[in-house]
């Protein structure tokens, strides 16, 4: 990495830097005459106190002694991307939301605080897309505030690795005692292409509404979930959640009895079409299900007029991320939820 044209290395950011994209090299041991040169690529989340936070596009923040820096530079807001639609993280984090609604919600400013009985963090944390229309201590103050009177631990959510992210607000959770408790992907495509995988869809059964035997599939509903342990009791919550959207199939392909062996959910808004809740029987694995719910789902979806696909994928979840590669999906963006640290 050369930071002048001579490739003369040079500290060429300032505190007035902070909230650009900055490319910095630094000595990892400064005590250590044999020292090794760490690069660190990311936005400039705070320069306090002699110490230099950068926020990664994954959302992991690296913290560098001002005294062992050698080299930094502004790089442009975000890299160019090869694959998938064009998208502002303001257009897609909207999208999202529209696609997974919570039962109850609160406008705090531009924050949008949103709860469901506890159904998943998506549908039970803080949608903050703007200001909160207060100072940050009293807006997480109300925020702790209004998830107690629910009985819900507080969560923020928060987005990094594009233009128009919040590592700013990431860094300023963190100065407020509030920890990442879980990461995932966002990841983006064409929609065509997953509708022209060869596949096979005239498995796949597409439905308006979910029933119960889809619920016994889904892990998240308490329905018994991967291990077909029975129905159990789905409250209203869930089912409103996964009812939400604008035009919402759910889809299935039958198994052994009646739990399904594969199931999913799409729901289509304007030119996207965001996937969720694609759930494979472990026994029915390796047998092209998760692809034929895919292909149906997006054939569908296309039918309706969309051309663009997201979908989201715990960072852990390394099969799940490498289908979804190879279906051409990349990564847009990184979503993080915040908890209070003293909880």
């Amino acid at each position: 990495m050369e930071f002048t044209a001579g490739g003369r290395l040079e500290v060429r950011i300032t505190h007035a830097d902070v909230g650009k994209r900055v490319s910095v090299r630094y000595v990892t041991d400064a005590a250590d005459p044999g020292g090794k040169f760490t690069d660190a690529v990311g936005v400039l989340t705070s320069w306090d106190h002699g110490v230099v936070l950068i926020t990664r596009r994954t959302g992991e923040a690296v913290r560098i002694a001002e005294s062992t820096l050698v080299a930094g530079k502004v790089v442009p807001a975000a890299p160019a991307r090869r694959r998938g639609p064009a998208a502002s993280f303001e257009e897609l984090a909207r999208a999202m939301a529209r696609g997974w609604q919570p039962v109850e919600s609160e406008a705090l400013g531009d924050w949008t605080l949103r709860a469901s009985g506890g159904f998943t963090r998506r549908a039970n944390s803080v949608l903050p897309l703007g200001d909160p229309g207060l100072p940050m201590e009293a807006a997480l103050a109300r925020v702790r505030e209004w998830y107690a009177e629910r009985d819900l631990p507080a969560y923020v959510q928060t987005a990094t690795g594009a233009e128009g992210t919040q590592e700013l607000l990431c860094a300023d959770l963190e100065r407020h005692g509030w920890r990442a408790e879980v990461t995932a992907e966002v990841r983006v495509g064409g929609l065509a292409p997953v509708g022209d995988l060869d596949a096979d869809v005239a498995r796949v059964r597409l439905a308006r509404n979910v029933d119960e035997s889809w619920l016994r599939r889904y892990n998240r509903s308490g329905g018994g979930g991967a291990g077909g342990g029975g129905a159990g009791v789905v409250g209203p919550h869930v089912l409103s959640v996964l009812s939400s959207g604008p035009s919402v199939w759910f889809a299935s392909v039958p198994g052994t009895g009646d739990i399904p062996a594969a199931i999913g959910r799409c729901v289509v808004d304007g030119r996207w079409a965001g996937f969720m809740a694609v759930e494979v029987d472990p026994a029915y694995r390796r047998q092209g299900l998760a692809t034929a719910v895919m292909t149906a789902l997006a054939r569908q979806a296309l039918d309706e007029g969309a051309s663009a696909a997201w979908l989201q994928v715990e960072t852990d979840n390394d099969g799940a991320r490498a289908m979804y590669e190879r279906m051409g999906f990349a990564v847009h963006h990184h979503y993080h939820h915040y908890r209070p640290a003293d909880v």
